[in-house]
C-alpha cells in the first residue's frame, strides 16, 4: 500500500511489517517478531473473514492521511485451536491445519500499535489484549493525529469506539453503542468524515433500521439524517456545499427494491430519484449531483444501464443486456410476490417462478430455494 505522501509502499511479508523508501528504494523492517502464530499488519483468518472482510484480503494496516503513521493490528493465535483440513487437489491431496475459533474457543489475542514508516519503537494502545473482545475496521480522522479504534465485548452487544493518541497509545471513548441483541461490526463505512472538518456521517442499526447520523468531531450527535422504516444501503455523495446527501437503501415502498434518494443534511427533503418497480444498482453520480447512471431490473426485466437526472427522468438509456434473440425464447414468468410471517408481523417477499403454460387448476411439484 502506497503512503498518501508517495514516498512510501507499506508491505507484510513472513508476518512482519516492512515499508520502502520510494527515492531512496532502502526496505525497512517495522517489527521482529512475525511467525507463524504472530502476525503484524497481517490478520488472522476468523478477523479476514468475520470482521474485515475478505475485500481485505488478509491487510491490517493503515496509514495515517499524513503519512506519519501506519496503525496495525497484531494477532496471536496461539491460544487458538487449529482445524484440520482435508484438500483432494492434486494426485494425492494434502492435509492442512489452519487456526479456526469454533464456538466457546479462544479467539486471537489482537494488540493495535502504531509505527513510523522509517522505523523506531511500536506505541501500542492502552487496551489489554487478553480481554475477550473484538476489534473492527479502525478509523483515522482527517487530520492524522487520531486513530478511532472500534472495541467489542465477546457477547458483541457493546460497541466502544475509542479516539486513540498514536504518540502514546492513550484512548478516551469518542462512541458508544449498546443493543439487547447485537452490534453490527460495519466495515469501512461506519464513519464518513466531512471534508469541512465539521463533522462526520455514522451509519448504525440502534432503531432497528439501518440510518445515517451527523456527528460533530468531538462525537456529539447533531441530528438523524434518515429515520423511518427502511433500511439504508450505502452513502453515495455528499455535497457539503448544498447540505444534500445522496444514498441508496431498501424502497420505503417495497424492501426487496433498493432505491436511490437524497436528503438534505438536517434530515429534511427526503426525495426518490430512482424510477419506477425496479431494483436500481446506482453505479456513478456526475460532480453537481444532477445526473446519474443506474443498473435497473426486476423478475421480469432484464438488467438495462439508464443516465438519469435529478427528477428520476431517463436522459439516456445507455444499455441492456437483454440480447437481440431473447423475444424468440419462451420463459418462464418470475413475478415478486408477499407472505405473511407467522406472527403476523411481516410481509415477506418471495420470487416466484411459475411453470410454462401454468394451470392454476392443477398442483405442481415445488422447489423452494432459501438463503439462511
Amino acid at each position: 500500500t502506497v503512503s498518501p505522501d508517495g514516498n512510501y509502499i507499506a508491505y507484510t511479508k513472513k508476518n512482519d511489517l516492512y515499508t520502502v523508501n520510494i527515492n531512496s528504494k532502502k526496505e525497512t523492517r517495522l517489527t521482529n517478531d512475525g511467525t507463524d502464530l504472530i502476525l503484524n499488519g497481517y490478520s488472522s483468518w476468523v478477523y479476514m473473514e468475520e470482521i474485515l472482510g475478505r475485500a481485505s484480503r488478509y491487510k491490517a494496516f493503515w496509514w495515517s492521511p499524513d503519512s506519519k503513521n501506519i496503525a496495525f493490528f497484531r494477532s496471536n493465535d496461539t491460544e487458538v485451536p487449529e482445524f484440520t483440513i482435508t484438500d483432494g487437489d492434486g494426485l494425492h491431496g494434502y492435509v492442512e491445519k489452519m487456526r479456526y475459533p469454533k464456538v466457546g474457543d479462544k479467539n486471537p489475542e489482537v494488540k493495535v500499535g502504531f509505527v513510523k514508516p522509517e522505523g523506531g519503537n511500536v506505541v501500542w494502545t492502552d487496551i489489554n489484549e487478553k480481554d475477550d473482545q473484538y476489534f473492527g475496521m479502525p478509523y483515522w480522522k482527517p487530520d492524522g493525529n487520531t486513530l478511532l479504534v472500534q472495541w467489542m465485548n465477546r457477547k458483541q452487544n457493546k460497541l466502544i469506539v475509542y479516539a486513540v493518541n498514536p504518540s502514546t497509545g492513550s484512548k478516551t471513548p469518542f462512541y458508544t453503542e449498546e443493543q439487547k441483541t447485537w452490534v453490527d461490526l460495519e466495515g469501512s463505512d461506519r464513519f464518513q468524515f466531512l471534508d469541512n472538518g465539521k463533522g462526520f456521517l455514522l451509519q448504525n442499526d440502534a432503531s432497528g433500521w439501518n440510518h445515517i447520523y451527523y456527528y460533530d468531531m468531538n462525537g456529539k450527535l447533531i441530528n438523524a439524517v434518515t429515520s423511518g422504516r427502511f433500511t439504508v444501503t450505502g452513502i453515495s455523495k455528499v455535497d457539503e456545499k448544498k447540505s444534500v446527501i445522496y444514498f441508496t437503501a431498501r424502497s420505503r415502498e417495497n424492501s426487496a427494491r433498493n432505491d436511490f434518494y437524497k436528503v438534505n443534511m438536517n434530515g429534511k427533503g427526503l426525495q426518490r430519484l430512482t424510477f419506477g418497480d425496479f431494483n436500481h444498482n446506482v453505479m456513478s453520480v456526475s460532480p453537481d449531483g444532477n445526473y446519474f447512471v443506474t443498473n435497473y431490473s426486476n423478475a421480469g426485466t432484464p438488467t438495462k444501464m439508464a443516465l438519469v437526472d435529478g427528477k428520476g427522468k431517463i436522459v439516456k438509456e445507455l444499455g441492456t443486456s437483454k440480447g437481440a434473440e431473447f423475444d424468440q425464447y419462451q420463459l418462464a414468468k418470475t413475478e415478486l410476490i408477499r407472505v405473511k410471517s407467522e406472527d403476523g408481523l411481516y410481509d415477506l417477499p418471495m420470487k416466484v417462478t411459475w411453470p410454462l403454460n401454468f394451470d392454476k387448476n392443477k398442483k405442481y411439484p415445488v422447489l423452494v430455494s432459501i438463503y439462511g
